[in-house]
């Protein structure tokens, strides 16, 4: 900023200086014009009573009448120039010993040379005071850049270390501090912004462990208790009875291994670890194959399975992980449903929809039920891994397809888009 500063100063004073030399010159010019002409009109004594008219005046003339100079100086200098060509000089002027700077020439009358100047030195003076006001100028600027500065740079430092407070919290596990964004959209609030985003991503991921932990203890527990008292009780019975008691350990010890491998399976799905087996798959035939393999479910709990087409879609996928997807959607729709209701599998083009007429899920555990170990039946009367949903959208979103989980009034449609 100083350094513009300086360059417009400069600038302005060559301007300045400039528009005073063409001022000089002009006045010059027409000084040169008027004595020309004089000389023309008038005679030797006329002409030297204008010459000695002129001085004292602005204008400094000077004409040799004879062996004597009349006008303001005593003596020309012989080193002038011909006007138009003009020369700075230095004369004492006016009996005072006063020294002053002139600029002229000598022009060229019918009266014979005449010196004709002007006064320049107020060109030093104007350089002396444009001197002054730009050093007071820059002094000042360079002064207030610097007060600027460091007030920018404390405020900074202040931020800056307010953010490396809030930080070491974050450090010592306190996930819930966000770091303050003001109103000035700057960097640091852009930055900021983006460090809270990930702090919410964090502590939604945290929570999210937490969650399934929990979920993952409570499920468990009990198998794993029963396990222990069987174990327990196994040294007490029975020779004859030990088989049918180890049956029932094996049934709880393998509910916890399905646990364990679908959230393994699962965790593979999300991060591509499981390559897909892609190939042509028609979701008329796909359709099909639900209503044949789930048929018999429902009839044991007495629903009513139906089946809509529509117009056909061929889609590249993995035939057997599809299924699985729409199938669990089917056999959520059995289990929750009831007895005695319809479940309707409606295809057209890239949707398919699995429709129910039971209780269905409120509004605002729709998405919930995606994540994993959620169940939304707090006893667990139903037995399963929590993993189904999750596994669900896995799979689809690997197919570049989406789930939604609408109301039916009653029940619950679970709509299935694939890409076209």
């Amino acid at each position: 900023m100083t350094v513009i500063i300086s360059v417009l100063l400069l600038v302005m004073y060559r301007q300045l200086i400039t528009e005073q030399e063409i001022q000089i010159a002009q006045h010059i010019e027409a000084e040169v014009t008027r004595y020309q002409n004089l000389a023309r009109v008038h005679d030797r004594l006329g002409f030297a009573k204008q010459v000695s008219a002129a001085a004292g005046q602005a204008v400094f003339v000077s004409w040799h009448n004879g062996a004597h100079v009349l006008g303001a100086m005593s003596y020309i200098p012989e080193d002038l120039p011909i006007y138009p060509q003009t020369k700075e000089f230095m004369v004492f002027a006016g009996g005072s010993h006063k020294l002053f700077v002139l600029t002229g020439g000598i022009a060229q009358t019918q009266m014979g040379p005449v010196l004709i100047a002007t006064r320049s030195d107020h060109l030093v003076t104007v350089f002396d005071e444009f001197i002054g006001a730009s050093i007071t100028a820059i002094t000042m600027t360079l002064l207030l850049t610097l007060t600027l500065g460091w007030l920018f740079s404390k405020a900074i430092l202040r931020r800056i270390q307010r953010y490396q407070e809030l930080s070491a919290l974050i450090e010592h596990g306190d996930y819930g501090i966000r770091f303050p964004i003001g109103g000035r959209r700057d960097e640091f609030d852009v930055v900021a912004k983006q460090f809270n985003q990930v702090l919410d991503t964090l502590e939604s991921n945290l929570a999210a462990v937490r969650g399934v932990t929990d979920n993952i203890a409570h499920d468990l527990r009990t198998p794993l208790s029963h396990l222990r008292m069987g174990l327990e009780r196994l040294q007490t019975l029975p020779s004859d009875q030990v088989a049918d008691a180890s049956a029932g350990l094996i049934e709880e010890l393998e509910h916890c291994l399905a646990t364990f491998d679908s959230m393994l399976s699962l965790t593979r799905i999300e991060g591509g670890q499981r390559p897909l087996e892609r190939e042509p798959v028609s979701l008329h035939e796909l359709c099909q194959d639900l209503q044949e393999m789930a048929e018999a479910m429902a009839e044991a709990k007495s629903q009513s399975l139906q089946i809509n087409l529509g117009l056909d879609r061929t889609i590249s996928g993995d035939k057997h992980l599809l299924f699985q997807a729409l199938f669990n959607l089917v056999d959520n729709a059995i289990t929750y449903a009831g007895t005695e209701s319809t479940i309707v599998i409606e295809q057209h083009e890239g949707m398919i929809c699995i429709r129910d007429n039971g209780p269905g899920i409120p509004e605002d555990c729709r998405e919930r039920v995606f994540e994993r170990l959620v169940r939304l039946d707090p006893s667990r009367q139903h037995k399963g891994t929590g993993l189904g949903l999750s596994m669900v959208k896995a799979i689809l979103s690997r197919h570049n397809a989406t789930i939604t989980l609408k109301d039916n009034q009653p029940g619950l449609i679970a709509v299935v888009e694939f890409e076209c």
